[in-house]
């Protein structure tokens, strides 16, 4: 629970549906922050505040905490580790090459599985088998992590016992990955070839704190329509 001293003080520029958005929400909810969230439209014109607080790249999220934003999903997750490391779980590693390893993987979602499940929902046609399949070699590999690198392997979650930073990264696009499946009519995280991955997955989504922000699957695919025409605001 927020001292009374953070009400007031901290705001979330965001979409709800936005897997982006609810990676910061988690991280918030976990650290007992209370904020205040601002609500931006995927659909209509960007706020005011919202080009004034991300001038760069004018997306969502953005956390203003005492009047200063920070943007970039992950790096406010970052940040919210930073600002109230005395509050909550460790959501980054203490040892120095564990935080790299978090880092690393953290920004493989990002970089490499986060496009290639983009070009499933959203892409032409064509495209769609070539990036189901591009999305479930990426997800092996996150397999294979689990089950090879010392910093994940037997662990409840990549952060351990308690949820870190690879598990608000990849857990905060559950309802996306879903929503691909479904509108792909595919599999991606199959729990007979990622039994590790498909058990994380699991337990990750019965967790209180994610189950109350986490978007219902079918809602992106009304979006789908619409961002097929639109480029995405929000990272």
């Amino acid at each position: 629970m927020a001292t009374e001293g953070e009400k007031g003080q901290v705001k979330l520029l965001g979409v709800t549906l936005s897997p982006f958005v609810v990676r910061v929400c988690i991280a918030l909810a976990l650290k007992g922050i209370d904020y205040e969230i601002i609500q931006e439209h995927f659909m209509h014109p960007k706020s005011e505040l919202l080009l004034k607080s991300n001038p760069v790249h004018k997306k969502v999220p953005v956390l203003i905490h005492n009047g200063k934003p920070v943007c970039e999903s992950m790096n406010i997750v970052q940040y919210i580790e930073e600002a109230w490391g005395n509050k909550g779980p460790n959501l980054m590693p203490k040892d120095p090459y564990e935080r790299a390893i978090a880092r690393f993987w953290a920004s493989f979602v990002d970089d490499k599985l986060l496009p290639s499940m983009e070009a499933a929902l959203y892409g032409p046609g064509e495209q769609l088998q070539k990036a189901v399949e591009e999305s479930v070699t990426n997800f092996l590999l996150i397999e294979e992590a689990l089950r090879t690198n010392h910093c994940f392997a037997g662990k409840v979650y990549f952060g351990g016992d308690e949820i870190g930073s690879i598990d608000i990264a990849l857990g905060g696009l559950s309802s996306f990955i879903k929503s691909v499946e479904k509108a792909t009519d595919s599999v991606l995280i199959d729990p007979e070839k990622m039994p590790l991955l498909s058990a994380w997955m699991d337990r990750f989504c019965k967790i209180d704190v994610v189950k109350e922000v986490m978007p219902d699957p079918a809602e992106y695919i009304p979006v789908r329509k619409a961002r097929m025409i639109s480029p995405p605001t929000a990272n």
